[in-house]
């Protein structure tokens, strides 16, 4: 339908939320060391992984989570560790996504999916529901015959108001119609999440490091409120004052929390944190060989000092007793 337009209104509420979005945004976007940050884009991903398979009821801890992505042993149900290898492996692929390709959208499913869900990649060809906690039917889905005319008019309505519609609110139109569709049979909260992430990654480079999924799970009763009041409301409108609060407040907690963001670090600082990770203790040697120096002088005066004075690395303990009693040093979390 060329006149297919998704309901929602633009209110005060919605343009205040962008302002103070867009201000923080402008000081992030003057702070070119965050691209030399690769620790801190890779730990906030893993946080981003973990909180939006836990929403959707996956039991891992973040330890665990991590340790799967790093390829080591762990006790846990089958599905649940190649839900989060699929969730990594589409994660480290949102910028190669067109995030105005309905195409492009099935196949994130199908890696998000794989080996998880029959249906992987293709839209659901039986009816669904959404249920609450108790079984009773809160969101009855579109029939299956009319999801595709459903999916396609959604993305020709972006495509066509990309260069119109704020990217925030876009993003969170998106959101909401796609959970209100419910295309596929399984795996739609992860895809929804993954493609607004998708979709303003493509438009600002700071949402690769922004783990919005964290604070959806830390909201998540009021997510699935704001979902279920615009399902009766009958437009999106709430859901979007919802979803620009979480960015308004994730930004805050990160422009806090990783004060190296905000301020004129050096690149030595940068260096050191590229080659730690979080809840990985590294002695001094091995942080020497991972730097390629040699002087225990230079690692403690150059990297190790600034950067346990800027409360970014601590020293610490190991857990287990060793035979020569050494201090480790650790990445401090960032969020």
């Amino acid at each position: 339908m060329a006149d297919y337009k998704p309901p929602f209104t633009i209110t005060n509420k919605i343009l205040e939320y962008i302002s103070s979005i867009m201000e923080k945004i402008g000081k992030l976007d003057n702070y070119s060391n965050l691209n030399k940050m690769p620790v801190l884009r890779r730990n906030n991903k893993i946080e981003s992984i973990h909180s939006s398979l836990k929403i959707e009821a996956n039991s891992l801890s973040l330890n665990q989570v991590k340790d799967v992505i790093d390829g080591k042993l762990v006790l846990g149900s089958k599905k649940e560790i190649q839900e989060v290898k699929n969730a990594y492996k589409v994660y480290e692929m949102i910028k190669e996504f067109d995030p105005y390709s309905l195409d492009d959208l099935k196949k994130a499913h199908g890696v998000l999916t794989y080996l998880t869900v029959e249906e992987s990649g293709k839209f659901r060809k039986g009816n669904e529901g959404v249920f609450d906690e108790i079984g009773n039917c809160i969101h009855v889905c579109p029939p299956p015959e009319q999801v595709n005319t459903l999916m396609n008019d959604l993305f020709n309505w972006m495509k066509e108001n990309k260069e119109k519609v704020h990217p925030l609110i876009l993003s969170s139109v998106f959101h909401y119609e796609f959970v209100f569709i419910h295309p596929f049979s399984d795996g739609n909260g992860r895809t929804s999440r993954l493609w607004q992430n998708v979709i303003l990654s493509n438009w600002k480079d700071i949402f690769e490091y922004i783990p919005i999924e964290s604070q959806l799970l830390k909201y998540q009763n009021e997510y699935y409120d704001a979902i279920a009041k615009c399902n009766k409301a009958g437009n999106s409108t709430i859901f979007i004052e919802f979803m620009l609060n979480m960015f308004d407040k994730i930004l805050d907690e990160f422009m806090n929390n990783t004060s190296i963001s905000l301020t004129d670090e050096t690149i030595n600082i940068n260096k050191i944190l590229s080659v730690m990770e979080i809840n990985k203790p590294l002695t001094a040697n091995e942080i020497m060989i991972k730097l390629g120096i040699n002087s225990k002088e230079t690692l403690r005066k150059t990297y190790l000092d600034p950067a346990i004075k800027k409360g970014l690395i601590r020293q610490t303990i190991p857990d287990k007793p060793t035979s020569k009693r050494q201090m480790y040093y650790k990445v401090k979390n960032t969020l």
